[in-house]
């Protein structure tokens, strides 16, 4: 058997180039199948295993042949140089019936290779696509990215989906930007944290409104949030909003509310002179059923130089839903959300204010974090309210498990990411948000119309106060609040300009 296999193999073969290509083809052949063996039977998937089994060894493979070919190449010259064989080419006759089975058996042997590769190649495009690969090969690097991602309300969509879309044209953009990364994590040349890249973002139209179709967005949305004042009694602030959505199209609603911005007969445009995008100083508006345009300028002070270099964009989904994956919440918002699911006892008392300075202090580390975080918490109950820690002991360690759990969850020293870093657009109560036009000094060159920031151009308060069934009859709604007595300073102060996730 051995010499009837030996027979159909090209003389050429046999050399010591072509035997180590066979040998680094063989080891990798030998390997795919044991690592795909371990994998499949294994009770965790590793992401180092894909990126081995599916890219690393595959190429070995290819190089094993190429080293064959290379092989056989420098022996046909030898033989030459020798007179060994007068021809540089072999002949073929098919009448001859040992080289018409050789022939077959190459033939066999490269269609194999052929299909092998294709294969290969297209698990290495499908694995390139996954999130496992976008979020588990540079762990470090990702692991901001891909824990946030983990528990956002699109962990089920893909990252391709978002970041790429369909289409060869993103596809390659989106790859020769990998290549970068790829060499900045190599070479450990990456920013931390890494910037979100907003100008490389595919528009919505080609991710976002796949699903989303802004035309249709309809009808009102109650909104009812619970906040907790850092007093010692942790004293409840409810507000109930209803949120004017609005659409995109008259026949399935009002065009008017929040999504008048998305509406397919206007047209906004907008100028940004950072990269962020939170300074817009100029607005620009086309309705095509008028056929007008309209621009809407600050009134404060335009830096002309940086005027000149800002970026001028079509408004669409991003622009306010800016960051609908990637969410680094505020200790503020995590620590509320926890005591109204009472996971933190409210009765605890100052545990929001604790809370709060046990999350927001400067770590260095992640181990550094869950260490600060429980002495600062059981050290402030055994010292300030030693009662407290003595019998509400089950209570206080339930604090430090759930912020602890926050911290890892939105925030990561090692890679200097934390709210702080990531303003979301949404709203406007810890970020500018809504205020970058809706500031309340955007005039209207043409009619000298203001974009306003009262509260009820967006959502109509329902309810405010430390008791939620508190509710409006009026159409308007409610004049908003402040919880704290504050004169009318929040009527022309940003939410912001106070609030910092704390």
């Amino acid at each position: 058997m051995r010499k009837k296999i030996k027979k159909l193999i090209p003389t050429l073969f046999f050399n010591m180039v072509s035997f180590t290509g066979a040998a680094i083809s063989a080891i990798s052949v030998g390997l795919i199948v044991f690592l795909f063996a371990l994998e499949f039977f294994g009770a965790h998937q590793k992401p180092y295993m894909g990126i081995i089994t599916i890219v690393i060894l595959p190429t070995f493979f290819l190089l094993g042949v190429v080293v064959i070919i290379v092989g056989m190449r420098i022996e046909n010259k030898r033989r030459l140089k020798t007179g060994i064989i007068k021809s540089p080419f072999p002949t073929l006759d098919l009448n001859d019936s040992h080289q018409r089975r050789k022939f077959a058996f190459i033939s066999v042997v490269f269609l194999s290779i052929l299909l092998t590769s294709a294969f290969a190649s297209f698990q290495i495009y499908e694995y390139t696509e996954s999130v496992e690969f976008c979020g588990e090969v540079c762990h470090v690097v990702m692991k901001p990215e891909y824990t946030a991602y983990m528990f956002s309300p699109h962990a089920k969509v893909t990252c391709a989906e978002c970041h790429v879309g369909a289409g060869a044209d993103w596809y390659v953009k989106s790859k020769l930007t990998g290549a970068y990364q790829v060499y900045s994590v190599l070479f450990n040349k990456y920013a931390r944290p890494i910037a979100t890249p907003v100008r490389d973002l595919r528009p919505a139209q080609g991710t976002c409104e796949q699903c989303h179709w802004p035309k249709h967005f309809y009808r009102d949305k109650q909104v009812t949030k619970t906040y907790y004042m850092p007093d010692e009694k942790n004293t409840p602030w409810t507000i109930s909003l209803l949120m004017k959505i609005g659409g995109g199209s008259p026949e399935t609603g009002v065009t008017s509310g929040i999504h008048w911005h998305m509406n397919i007969s206007n047209h906004v445009t907008y100028t940004a002179i950072d990269e962020r995008r939170q300074e817009i100083p100029i607005i620009r508006v086309h309705h095509d059923d008028t056929n007008e345009d309209d621009e809407y300028v600050t009134t404060d002070v335009i830096d002309k130089t940086k005027l000149e270099k800002g970026e001028t964009r079509k408004m669409d989904c991003i622009d306010c839903h800016n960051r609908p994956t990637h969410i680094y919440r505020t200790p503020e918002e995590s620590i509320n959300n926890l005591m109204k699911l009472e996971w933190i006892s409210p009765t605890l008392p100052s545990v929001r204010s604790i809370a709060s300075a046990a999350l927001v202090k400067d770590y260095k580390t992640e181990e550094d974090a869950m260490n600060g975080i429980e002495s600062t918490v059981k050290d402030t109950y055994k010292f300030k309210y030693p009662e407290v820690a003595r019998t509400r002991q089950i209570e206080v360690d339930s604090v430090v498990s759930n912020l602890k759990r926050m911290y890892s969850r939105y925030i990561f020293p090692e890679m200097n990411v934390n709210w702080k870093n990531f303003p979301n657009n949404i709203g406007h109560y810890t970020y500018v948000g809504c205020f970058r036009c809706h500031d309340g000094k955007h005039v209207s060159k043409k009619t000298g119309k203001v974009l306003s920031k009262d509260c009820n151009t967006c959502h109509t308060i329902l309810a405010q106060g430390q008791f939620s069934n508190v509710t409006s009859n009026a159409p308007t709604g409610l004049e908003f609040k402040h919880p704290i007595d504050i004169g009318d300073s929040w009527k022309t102060m940003n939410c912001s300009d106070c609030h910092k996730g704390e």
